[in-house]
């Protein structure tokens, strides 16, 4: 317990089980109790000292109840965002603006960019509307240049991002095969949910080291954790989104950063619209989604994620043989879409078969 990275472990593991720390030095406390004294100084009273089990959860639940440290931090998302600057990425539609509204309900001095100044301006009327604000910004993130630039004038104008939600993303759903001759599919890809989302937050992260205190909150995809077929542009840029993540964790976790990767399973928006067979299948709905984000802020995990989500990374881990034949099975049920497959997809195929439905079903917030 002398060395540092111990004691840092130690104290990280003690948090999440909702232990006290001063609980560790009593594992080898070589004080022994003795209530010798006590009994002759009661003997003939009528008083007589309990046993320990008899009293031991009275003690821990007056602790719980009035000493507990955690007692009095703030577990609503009003604590934690009231008057602090949140930036949402693709904040004009779906989860970025379902965010942007409970962010902006919550006290937060929400910020909200996207490359359509139209849209902007309807989110910011809805959110208005509801006896809230919002700052709006056009910004293309998939632009370094503009990205620069955007990251500057933020700082400018409000000091510093407290936290930031990279939501902004591009999503494919096309096949390999269908994708030989559009190796472009995963050059711009690559170029908004990575290259974009990283200059952003590098641009931000010099301010946050500058006050200690910030968090990147990454949302991520399903596919990641499942390896999901159909997606292999969108799931690799994520993929290293995730990884970069990982780094910068490790490198900010004693400068009071905390890194956040959300990693989402399918949800209803706009992104998902031209495939038709989305219609019939399982989904979350973007108020959902953005309590996630919620969930994220408060808590402040590394990863959130479905049960489905990590059971699938444990299957590609443990037996990755079985989780590929899962995945192509599924693969092979689905066609492309109309758009992707050039005229041969699913564009009558809005119906699930029985199977297909099945599936779906089991396996959840999986893209195909």
């Amino acid at each position: 317990m002398s060395l540092t990275p111990v004691r840092r472990v130690r104290n990280a593991v003690m948090k999440d089980l909702g232990l006290p720390e001063d609980l560790m030095q009593f594992i080898n406390y070589p004080t022994r109790f003795d209530n010798r004294a006590t009994v002759a100084a009661l003997k003939g009273s009528g008083i007589s000292c309990p046993r320990l089990d008899d009293y031991a959860e009275r003690i821990w639940d007056y602790w719980e109840r009035h000493l507990d440290p955690a007692l009095f931090i703030d577990r609503t998302l009003g604590g934690q965002v009231a008057g602090k600057v949140v930036l949402v990425t693709g904040g004009s539609s779906g989860i970025g603006l379902a965010a942007a509204h409970k962010l902006a309900e919550a006290g937060a001095i929400t910020i909200i960019c996207g490359r359509d100044e139209e849209k902007l301006a309807e989110a910011q009327k809805e959110i208005r509307q509801r006896g809230f604000d919002v700052v709006t910004y056009a910004v293309d993130i998939a632009d370094m240049a503009e990205c620069d630039r955007f990251a500057q004038l933020l700082i400018a104008n409000h000091g510093c991002v407290d936290v930031l939600v990279n939501n902004a993303g591009r999503s494919i759903r096309r096949g390999i095969e269908s994708s030989y001759d559009r190796f472009h599919d995963f050059e711009r890809t690559m170029q908004l949910n990575y290259f974009g989302a990283l200059r952003l937050t590098m641009g931000l992260l010099p301010a946050m080291v500058a006050q200690k205190r910030g968090q990147v909150i990454n949302i991520s995809s399903i596919g990641v954790l499942t390896n999901a077929p159909r997606f292999s542009a969108y799931v690799a840029s994520k993929a290293a989104l995730d990884a970069w993540t990982r780094c910068a964790a490790s490198e900010f976790s004693d400068m009071g950063i905390n890194f956040t990767t959300i990693n989402m399973p399918l949800v209803r928006t706009p992104m998902i619209a031209p495939t038709k067979i989305y219609q019939n299948v399982p989904t979350l709905a973007p108020d959902e989604a953005a309590d996630l984000i919620a969930q994220a802020i408060v808590y402040k995990p590394v990863r959130i994620a479905t049960r489905l989500g990590i059971t699938g990374q444990v299957l590609h881990a443990l037996v990755p043989r079985v989780a590929q034949i899962v995945m192509n099975t599924s693969f092979r049920m689905f066609s492309d879409s109309d758009a992707a497959s050039a005229g041969i997809g699913d564009k009558k195929a809005v119906r699930l078969t029985a199977d297909q439905a099945a599936l779906e079903h089991m396996l959840r917030g999986v893209h195909f």
